[in-house]
């Protein structure tokens, strides 16, 4: 990976506007490029546009959205702007919060109206310190769903997306790029030139080597991210002299099923489960965010834990794509009462015994939780329950180049690249510089949100 002179290179095509990634980010770009009736291509280095939106749950966070008043849900850019800053402890950019907040609901309203992506309201909870119902998904709570409502709204634009083409090097004068070479996997390469260049290739966490070097306490941890997410937008960014902001933080989860691989909605949690880790004891504050629980996870024994849940939470369960194939993987365990779900966990049962008995007393009001979860807003757990092994993982990077209002890359120096666009995981997110600021959705929040600024804004550069 390389930035390299154009000195006065042939290309063998130019496109006004070309787009590294073709996954929520790169799609919701090229749609608001295509929008502006302006010329976009779409390079993709998989066999189909899937990134890490497909391993997502789909679900984009925005407020004041018509779906919202639909429901007779209240939120503003105010509040939603309060529930970011505060999970970052205030260790982010606000100016930038201001901007994806303000365009959130105008760009879920968009996909919705004008390109038919299906989109509903996820009711019946609120995840980690979100006051308002604010998350947008696929029936299906699935990100493969939303990746594929974004490439059938692409494919009805006619947006030509060139697949299995793997950005090799970019080209640039003085700071001014020029276009790139892409490799075929058959070794082949060609160039293209563009009049402005959209980075929405995500982030890092697919290199082990980065990884190792920026986050060092998850090298150890279960990545269940993209494995297409090497850091080439933050090498090239440094290249050109780009400035970088935040590279320590990701988003992290707490509750991937063990050794299945299949994502369990942190939901569970919320709803009044609790998570021991394999001496059968709690070990930390459920309810403070999955992201930061991963890290938790992979600090106990053998980095596993154990979800703990009744009827209540697994009836909730089923309006979950994901859980139900956990169901059907075999992964949820099932038992009358507290002494058979240890059996048949291999736990301690009298540590589990105590422990499930000092959260139904919590759960009374009786007492207080040394982690300081308050039990007191939801039942009691009851039999009979139901168990997953799951462990700690990284889903993505959150760190990445700093970008402006307009989405553009910036310098070192505080001035702006003419033509340099970035959005998604090749961004610096709105999470602040760890696993503990990230609010639920704020990957799929900045992807969609930068990636229609980015468009927008490169539409206008040609």
């Amino acid at each position: 990976m390389a930035v390299l002179h154009a000195d006065g290179l042939d290309f063998a095509v130019t496109v006004s506007v070309v787009i590294i990634g073709g996954g929520a980010c790169g799609l919701t770009a090229a749609l608001t490029v295509a929008d502006a009736d302006v010329e976009v291509l779409v390079l993709e280095r998989d066999a189909v546009p899937q990134g890490s939106t497909a391993l997502s749950s789909g679900m984009i966070p925005a407020c004041n959205t018509e779906i919202q008043r639909e429901k007779g849900v209240e939120d503003t850019v105010e509040i939603m702007m309060s529930d970011i800053l505060g999970k970052a402890h205030f260790e982010t950019d606000a100016a930038m919060v201001d901007v994806v907040c303000r365009e959130s609901g105008p760009a879920v309203d968009w996909l919705v109206r004008d390109h038919g992506v299906e989109l509903t309201l996820v009711e019946g909870f609120l995840y980690p310190n979100h006051s308002r119902l604010r998350m947008h998904a696929p029936p299906s709570r699935l990100g493969a769903d939303l990746i594929g409502g974004l490439t059938r709204a692409a494919a009805n634009a006619d947006i030509d997306i060139l697949t299995e083409a793997r950005v090799k090097d970019l080209y640039a004068d003085d700071g001014v790029i020029k276009g790139l070479r892409y490799e075929r996997p058959d070794g082949s390469t060609d160039t293209v030139g563009c009049g402005a260049l959209i980075l929405a290739c995500n982030g890092f966490g697919g290199n082990p080597d980065m990884v190792a070097r920026l986050i060092p306490d998850m090298v150890e941890a279960n990545y269940f991210g993209h494995t297409g997410n090497q850091g080439e937008a933050i090498d090239w960014g440094q290249a050109l002299g780009a400035a970088t902001g935040d590279l320590g933080a990701f988003q992290g989860h707490g509750s991937v099923a063990h050794s299945h691989g299949i994502l369990i909605s942190w939901a569970l949690m919320m709803e009044g489960g609790v998570q021991v880790n394999t001496e059968g004891v709690r070990f930390s504050n459920e309810h403070e965010g999955y992201s930061e629980q991963g890290r938790r996870v992979m600090a106990q024994p053998g980095g596993i834990a154990w979800n703990i849940f009744d009827s209540r939470q697994y009836e909730l369960g089923q309006g979950f794509e994901d859980f139900l194939n956990a169901v059907s993987a075999g992964a949820v365990r099932t038992a009358d009462n507290v002494e058979a779900l240890a059996e048949i966990c291999d736990l301690p049962a009298e540590a589990l015994v105590a422990t499930l008995a000092k959260s139904e007393l919590l759960a009374a009001g009786e007492g207080v939780d040394e982690f300081g979860r308050d039990f007191t807003t939801k039942p009691a757990l009851a039999a009979p329950y139901h168990a997953i092994r799951v462990t700690g993982s990284v889903f993505h990077t959150q760190g990445g180049l700093i970008v402006n209002g307009h989405a553009q890359v910036m310098r070192e120096d505080g001035t702006s690249f003419p033509n340099l666009y970035a959005g998604g995981g090749a961004a610096r997110g709105v999470s602040g510089p760890s696993d503990w600021g990230y609010l639920s959705g704020n990957g799929l929040l900045t992807a969609v949100t930068l990636g229609r600024i980015a468009g927008r804004s490169a539409s206008h550069q040609r």
